[in-house]
């Protein structure tokens, strides 16, 4: 390996990096503000100069300057002082003195580098340029005048979300960013670039004015908004969620969040369910702990098991899953679900509804086809790495679905079921390119396993999975992508209905049940059921309306609980706040319940419920561990039950991207863009 000195250090460095890396290997930090780890090189805001021999004698950017055997790199001489100075005080020429009113202040890195490398005085007296404010929707909020042009929210949209909204126009002094026709970013990632903006030219809308960040608590946590868990971190004040941010795990999310996990924070205040309720006359009524549960073990004593049914929502934990499980199992119940969509995966081995080349994993992937999915909607943060891939030109992507805009260009191979026959008799450019892949990846959507005839499209898939080797030795392409971040965890629990028992489907039917028990629960049609319904959730959403008894449960921002994403990787929720009002934990619910019921749960805390479900379950143990980064053999071929396929072409599960939960449809944020994407599509249109 190649070697340079740093600072009179002896570093060794890969072949490609840049100077500026292989100093920040020998430890020394460079400052910088158009430089971005996942972002193209720039060079434009000058800030990383370093001195370089052998080499001209001056100051040169080290983002830009590859890194070569025998260079000796000095990042803190005289020259290199007074460069960086200079810089800095170019920077702040027409930067207004906003601080104080700010709300980047206090973690904006042009506060924390011109402290550390500028100068104590400005010998610039003409007065500042002002730059008129640009819309960007109502998420980014704009302040144009404090914008160094470091051109990171330029690169971010165009490059990672596709979607180039934002640009950079005109020359010299009158240069700005801008959007170009004053319009909204039109991405499900927009709000990274909040992030990534190191002044504080683009800030977030619904925050402003808020909270300065030293009066937050700080608490890292996993996101639930869709099935892949990113990593988050969760800032409150006292019983307020005021925001969410990403943090860094490069084997989910990397470091980017979409904006419906950024921004339906404000969900979680608004609509809850924070006390018990009981339908009296018609109408529910507020009750005490006591009285809702008199009223629910009084129905549940007097129906029969067969005639009682448990289905579990998109948003729960482990746990609560868990404890429900365990008090109906000891019941007699035989109905419970956890797929309220209809899923007709559940039965067979777990790799048969995971993820299994792992999100990270996928980038080894060379053809990857799409089946019923619109990744774009159901996971931006992974439609972002898929095309990251097709940008770097190692994947060919095809798509049998619905052709809409995924941000990068694809094989569009037809819209129903009869493609995929299709595309195993082979014949086209897309079928040579699959069958000679060396690690062909299926990602498997919703839209195809929630049909009536899903376990035909199932197998149908599997078959054409066999046919191109998508399971091979060191290798598993076969890929689920879920929409619920409940949904794995409750398939691996074996939430799912026992000999004799009904699905969710079923379990709503008119006439089906006497009781119907619905865990946050609120994706189901209710409309028919006449069962008397016992609601556990967090809010006044479709459960809640249906219900007679309704036990008021906590957020994921509420309680600390285990979630499984669409890989199979188990993750800890951390509690950020306490629940709101009277609320409890659910897991807590049921244990108080099967006193009353006469089957207490085997456990009194959270740690002994881990302990039992750890025992029971060891995947469950496993934490941060996603299987599929060792492969297993899968018989494809024991997928789905061959039939007759509908001609009904392939759609998204997710229709409305920022209203898929009770928490988000609560956020009047995501009410807002959801009125606006509505508005743009139909000017599209």
């Amino acid at each position: 390996m190649p070697k340079a000195k740093v600072n009179g250090v002896e570093v060794e460095f890969e072949n490609g990096m840049t100077v500026l890396q292989v100093a920040e290997l020998a430890g020394q930090e460079i400052p910088r503000f158009c430089y971005h780890e996942r972002l193209s090189i720039a060079g434009n805001c000058r800030m990383c100069l370093v001195e370089v021999k052998p080499g001209p004698p001056k100051p040169q950017a080290s983002c830009a300057l590859p890194a070569a055997d025998g260079q000796e790199i000095i990042t803190d001489s005289p020259m290199v002082q007074k460069a960086r100075k200079g810089v800095m005080e170019f920077l702040l020429i027409n930067h207004p003195l906003d601080c104080p009113i700010c709300d980047q202040g206090g973690e904006c890195d042009l506060q924390d580098q011109s402290v550390g490398y500028g100068r104590d005085e400005t010998r610039y007296a003409e007065n500042k340029r002002a730059v008129e404010e640009k819309h960007m929707g109502p998420l980014i909020k704009t302040a144009m005048t404090r914008c160094i042009q470091c051109t990171r929210c330029v690169r971010f949209i165009t490059e990672i979300a596709g979607v180039p909204d934002i640009g950079l126009i005109s020359r010299g002094e009158d240069v700005e960013i801008t959007t170009y026709l004053d319009k909204a970013v039109a991405s499900e990632l927009s709000a990274n670039v909040i992030d990534l903006c190191p002044v504080g030219a683009l800030t977030s809308r619904p925050y402003a004015y808020n909270a300065r960040p030293w009066e937050l608590t700080k608490t890292e946590t996993v996101d639930v908004m869709d099935a892949l868990g990113s990593a988050i971190r969760v800032d409150a004040r006292g019983p307020a969620v005021l925001r969410v941010l990403p943090r860094v795990n490069d084997a989910v999310n990397e470091e980017w969040i979409s904006d419906k996990t950024r921004y339906a924070c404000d969900g979680l205040a608004r609509q809850r369910l924070d006390r018990p309720m009981v339908r009296r006359d018609g109408r529910l009524k507020p009750a005490s702990w006591g009285e809702a549960f008199a009223a629910v073990t009084a129905r549940l004593e007097a129906t029969a098991a067969d005639r009682i049914g448990v289905i579990a929502g998109d948003l729960q934990d482990i746990e609560s899953m868990k404890a429900a499980k365990d008090l109906f199992a000891a019941l007699g119940v035989a109905s419970l679900d956890c797929r309220q969509d209809g899923l007709v995966l559940g039965s067979g081995p777990r790799e048969s509804w995971l993820f299994n080349s792992t999100i990270e994993g996928l980038e080894q992937a060379d053809v990857i086809l799409l089946v019923g999915t619109n990744p774009r909607l159901e996971a931006p943060v992974l439609n972002a790495r898929i095309r990251k891939l097709w940008m770097a030109g190692k994947a060919r992507v095809g798509v049998i679905g619905e052709a809409a805009d995924l941000t990068y260009r694809y094989d569009h191979l037809g819209a129903g079921p009869s493609a995929i026959a299709e595309l195993a008799a082979g014949g086209s450019s897309f079928a040579d390119a699959l069958k000679g892949a060396k690690r062909p990846a299926i990602i498997v959507g919703q839209g195809a396993l929630t049909r009536s005839d899903s376990q035909a499209v199932l197998a149908a898939v599997a078959s054409l999975g066999a046919a191109v080797g998508v399971v091979r030795e060191g290798w598993n392409g076969w890929n689920v992508l879920h929409t619920a971040a409940a949904r794995v965890g409750g398939l691996d629990l074996g939430f799912t209905p026992a000999p004799g028992g009904k699905s969710a489907t079923e379990m709503t039917a008119k006439g089906a049940l006497d009781v119907l028990v619905l865990l946050g629960a609120d994706e189901l049609d209710l409309s028919q059921t006449d069962a008397f319904v016992i609601y556990l959730g967090t809010h006044g959403d479709a459960g809640a309306h249906r219900a007679d008894v309704i036990l008021p449960g906590a957020a994921y921002t509420e309680k600390n609980g285990l979630y499984a994403n669409t890989e199979g990787r188990v993750q800890r929720g951390e509690r950020a706040v306490f629940p709101k009002g009277e609320a409890k934990e659910d897991w807590s619910i049921f244990r108080a319940l099967s006193d009353l019921l006469g089957h207490r749960l085997p456990y009194d805390t959270l740690e002994q419920l881990r302990a039992k479900l750890f025992a029971e379950h060891p995947t469950f143990g496993q934490l941060d561990y996603a299987p599929g980064s060792t492969p297993t053999a899968l018989d494809l071929a024991a997928l789905g039950v061959a039939g007759a396929l509908s001609d009904a072409p392939f759609a998204s599960s997710v229709g409305a991207f920022h209203l898929t939960n009770p928490i988000a449809r609560a956020s009047v944020t995501m009410a807002e863009c959801a009125a606006l994407s509505t508005g743009l599509k139909l000017a599209a249109e």
